[in-house]
């Protein structure tokens, strides 16, 4: 069985209600219909039930009268929902007036119905920028107790054949979200990646905290942020089995390991890598995904105290389907971790 019907299969189990707010996009209505036929999720959609069951019916998906429909247009359905944004952003100085304009934005509406309890989490981006998806989840559903970075993983799906990772995967991090992180924000990345590690690629997190440096080779202050937020790991969550600071080779290959750091209980056998900032994982991921034929799987953003996850503007319907169900996989580790 492999990953994704190891997660089909966990959240058919324990269904989740997972919004799209983009109702009327054909590739996420096509989406939403195979997950309700599969019976994975619950779909909440946004918007006018007549012109959303339209579009369903023109593109002959078969499903989506099987989804939740909320429209904001309706005031009864959205006075609630706006008197919930309004006590969430008085103090910034919302009136009324504006809760109600905002929350009948579906961006908005779906993560106030996550903030509400009456959905697990929500996924967006055929329609909407990275920025528009995020700024409604950060001034709703905000982020996880303790975690104030939200960041973004790849599962890295390696040839079956590889030695690396656990069960030939390996998850990148950031690599979507934070350009530069403090030593502090890298660390509450890592905790977040050993969540992801968890819940959606299946395996307990051996965290490599990756520099140009492996244990005292090169000095700098990039160096030193990197080793702070280790240690700041190691005391904060003494659970994690993390290293750093290791250079990418020590961290997956054991010859190197032995040769770089023989005392380390993370050199040589790593399946999460924490990059040091943005751009170093950004490049990373892109470069192993075209020059190795590797699968890369995310953006998955983490950190959120519900999962929103992005998607992007060109994206196709499997990868929406696909999303849905890692959203549904958070929601459920989530809920496990309280």
């Amino acid at each position: 069985m492999n990953l994704f019907d190891q997660l089909i299969e966990k959240a058919q189990s324990n269904r989740q209600r997972i919004v799209l707010p983009e109702s009327t996009e054909p590739r996420t209505l096509k989406a939403a219909n195979q997950i309700l036929g599969e019976g994975i999720a619950d779909i909440i959609l946004i918007g006018n039930r007549d012109e959303i069951f339209a579009k369903a019916e023109s593109l002959n998906l078969k499903n989506i009268d099987k989804a939740i429909v909320y429209n904001p247009a309706d005031t009864d359905t959205l006075e609630p929902i706006a008197n919930l944004f309004y006590e969430l952003r008085k103090s910034k100085g919302i009136t009324i007036e504006d809760a109600r304009r905002i929350a009948a934005d579906p961006l908005y509406f779906g993560c106030l119905l996550i903030k509400s309890g009456k959905a697990d989490g929500q996924v967006a981006g055929a329609l909407n920028t990275t920025g528009n998806v995020l700024r409604a989840a950060f001034q709703t559903i905000k982020t996880m107790p303790g975690v104030s970075v939200v960041s973004g993983a790849f599962l890295m799906l390696l040839p079956e054949s590889s030695s690396y990772g656990t069960n030939s995967i390996l998850v990148f991090a950031d690599c979507a979200v934070c350009p530069d992180p403090t030593a502090e924000e890298l660390a509450q990345i890592a905790v977040s990646t050993s969540y992801t590690a968890r819940d959606i690629a299946g395996f307990e997190p051996r965290i490599a905290m990756l520099s140009f440096s492996t244990k005292g080779s090169a000095s700098h202050e990039r160096i030193d942020k990197v080793i702070k937020a280790t240690q700041i790991v190691k005391e904060t969550h003494p659970e994690i089995e993390i290293d750093g600071e290791l250079q990418s080779d020590a961290a997956i290959v054991p010859s190197v390991a032995q040769q770089k750091a023989p005392g380390s209980n993370i050199a040589g056998k790593a399946n999460v890598l924490v990059f040091p900032s943005l751009e170093t994982g950004n490049i990373a991921y892109k470069l192993v995904q075209r020059l190795a034929g590797v699968t890369a799987v995310g953006p998955i953003l983490q950190g959120m105290a519900a999962p929103v996850n992005d998607l992007s503007r060109g994206c196709f319907p499997d990868d929406i389907y696909k999303t849905i169900i890692i959203t549904c996989n958070q929601a459920i580790g989530m809920k496990s971790h309280k």
